[in-house]
């Protein structure tokens, strides 16, 4: 259980940073994702929705509880980078231009893996010892 809360931790840790440093340029509308949105044929005023929409899930993921929204968050946010992905690939860049973005990709299904693992090993009950242990009860035959 350790172990898969400490992986659940780091690629979730990771992803939200990723998917966080997208939100904020694109909040704040800077020039950069501006130029990037106009090269792909994009229109403009999506910028500040998909960024907000991006903190929104980002939040999501970290909160604990609400697993009904995190699947959501967690489908939200790979959906935009799966679209976004697929845009920029479109849009006449090379592969080194869009190639980047399928690790964030697999930061994101990675923790997605991993917090389903960390449901179930808090679902399940604890392992049963063979052998009692002391201060057990016993069975005297």
């Amino acid at each position: 259980m350790k172990k898969t809360k400490i992986a659940y931790w780091v690629l979730t840790g990771l992803f939200a940073f990723v998917m966080l440093g997208s939100a904020i340029p694109d909040i704040m509308v800077v020039p950069m994702a501006v130029q990037g949105f106009k090269e792909m044929g994009m229109p403009v005023y999506l910028i500040p929705f998909l960024g907000w929409a991006k903190l929104l899930g980002v939040l999501a993921i970290l909160v604990p509880g609400f697993p009904r929204i995190k699947e959501w968050a967690y489908a939200g946010l790979i959906f935009d980078l799966l679209g976004a992905t697929y845009s920029v690939a479109n849009s006449g860049k090379t592969i080194g231009d869009w190639s980047p973005m399928l690790v964030f990709i697999a930061l994101g299904f990675g923790s997605y893996v991993f917090y389903h693992k960390k449901l179930r090993a808090s679902i399940l009950p604890p392992p049963r010892t063979p052998f009692p242990t002391q201060g057990s009860l016993s069975v005297v035959a």
